[in-house]
């Protein structure tokens, strides 16, 4: 089953540092809705919803609906999520609000296949994660939930690439666009670390010597 997200919203009269603090004071998040060409609205959300959603991964790459009073269920997207510097609140978030044939662009999580028993884990290689998500665009309702990076072949000392991530039709991963990007390291097996054999040799020797 697809998951879906909705936020309860109340329009925000008023902004500034001194609002957004009266409303994290009565556990309502601070939030501003734009894009589409339309004037960007203030809003606020229940502190417990955004919660609550936000324990979910998927939540920053759906398409959610606000619901706000008088207007319905605007669709969106996730764009930011604002946290404290030392503690764990959300301060603000930002919407962007989307049309069906305007793409939006978006970062994806990356989901990793095969990691235990890919070919060079199997030999005591240990994965290294240099992404763990990509930034793609498409229409909204071509929106992946995820990408997958199968490294169930990918062997000691080998490396899986931007370029070798696989995604359905009408979904672009912006950084391929640029030059270089497919050579963009995702994932590689490192061997597994062993002592030097110089530095063994030279322990081996001192211990002679004394």
């Amino acid at each position: 089953m697809e998951a879906s997200f909705e936020f309860e919203a109340e329009i925000r009269p008023k902004a500034g540092t001194g609002a957004a603090r009266r409303l994290r004071r009565e556990k309502r998040i601070p939030a501003v809705l734009y894009g589409a060409g339309e004037t960007p609205v203030m809003l606020s959300l229940a502190q417990s919803q955004v919660d609550r959603n936000l324990k979910q991964e998927a939540v920053f790459s759906h398409i959610l609906t606000l619901n706000l009073p008088g207007s319905g269920g605007v669709q969106a997207v996730l764009k930011e999520v604002h946290r404290h510097p030392s503690k764990e609140l959300v301060i603000h978030m930002d919407f962007q609000r989307i049309k069906a044939d305007e793409e939006v662009r978006v970062h994806v999580p990356l989901h990793f296949l095969g990691e235990q028993t890919s070919v060079g884990v199997k030999k005591g290689g240990v994965v290294l994660h240099n992404l763990t998500e990509v930034e793609v665009t498409c229409l909204p309702h071509l929106l992946p939930e995820y990408i997958e990076a199968d490294l169930t072949n990918l062997d000691l000392g080998e490396t899986l690439h931007l370029g070798d991530l696989v995604v359905a039709k009408g979904v672009h991963i912006v950084e391929l666009a640029h030059e270089g990007g497919a050579a963009v390291p995702v994932v590689t097996i490192q061997p597994p670390t062993t002592a030097a054999p110089e530095a063994a040799e030279a322990g081996e020797e001192g211990e002679e010597e004394d």
